[in-house]
């Protein structure tokens, strides 16, 4: 009889073409089910909470997969460890019943977003930061992300390409916080589409930059036409999945924040 396991996930994406398995490139997906079908000693696919970008981060992506093998826990993340490369790593595993989905049964997704503001570039972060040269007021950031709180139809703030058949989205917090030299953006929602958080950070960098005014967003939210960003989104680099919340009945291991520990 197959049970159900679930995984919490820390990633670099610096060098895959984001988290879905695809021919001939390289994935987090697929690094992750090579690893997990050596310990289980069958073929193992596994469902993540968010598909993430190339070159996008996380620290705490959520996936499930099911299996026949009988192994103890400890397989699942230090066994598991010793096949994946150095920058995909387990931090906990957790059988679940049947009906539980990592997509489907998340109740939000979480994202930071960091930026490095110095007119020098960084060097042990590159590829790990967005790196700004020209001052970005965070204030007017601030300000200016106010009126996304809440639920809204968030059609400007998604890709051309997105499939997703309602741009509906709840947001339930976007926090603008500035540490030294660091900008993080703390966003989180019930779920996002496809380069929406990128998209929400491009137009915020835009206010930051004096560029556009503070009530742009607001314009851009109730236009809902998303060919008005279709060039403008911030890079992959500073971008990673933080967290996925899920109900406190599967008693989950709290999230950490790990994220932006290195800058402090």
């Amino acid at each position: 009889m197959a049970i159900k396991i679930v995984l919490c996930i820390e990633y670099d994406g610096s060098n895959y073409h984001g988290w879905q398995r695809q021919p001939c490139l390289p994935s987090v997906q697929q690094s992750l089910e090579e690893a997990l079908s050596q310990i289980a000693s069958e073929k193992i696919v596994v469902v993540c909470a968010g598909r993430t970008d190339a070159k996008v981060h996380a620290v705490g992506q959520v996936v499930h997969f099911e299996t026949t093998s009988c192994r103890p826990k400890s397989a699942w993340t230090l066994g598991v460890n010793s096949y994946l490369p150095s920058n995909i790593v387990v931090h906990w595993s957790a059988i679940v019943n049947q009906d539980f989905h990592a997509r489907f049964s998340a109740l939000s997704r979480r994202y930071y977003y960091i930026i490095y503001n110095h007119d020098i570039r960084p060097a042990i972060l590159h590829k790990k930061v967005t790196h700004c040269q020209k001052f970005l007021d965070v204030d007017k950031m601030f300000t200016s992300a106010q009126c996304l709180l809440g639920e809204n139809d968030f059609n400007s703030f998604r890709s051309m390409h997105c499939q997703s058949r309602s741009s509906l989205r709840n947001l339930y917090h976007l926090y603008i916080l500035k540490k030294k030299k660091y900008i993080i953006i703390d966003i989180e929602a019930n779920a996002f589409m496809h380069h929406m958080v990128r998209k929400i950070v491009g137009s915020l960098m835009e206010v930051g930059f004096g560029h556009r005014p503070v009530n742009w967003i607001a314009e851009l939210l109730y236009t809902r036409d998303r060919s008005l960003l279709s060039t403008i989104i911030a890079p992959p680099d500073g971008l990673y999945l933080f967290s996925v919340k899920y109900a406190t009945m599967f008693n989950f291991p709290l999230e950490k924040d790990t994220t932006i520990s290195f800058m402090e």
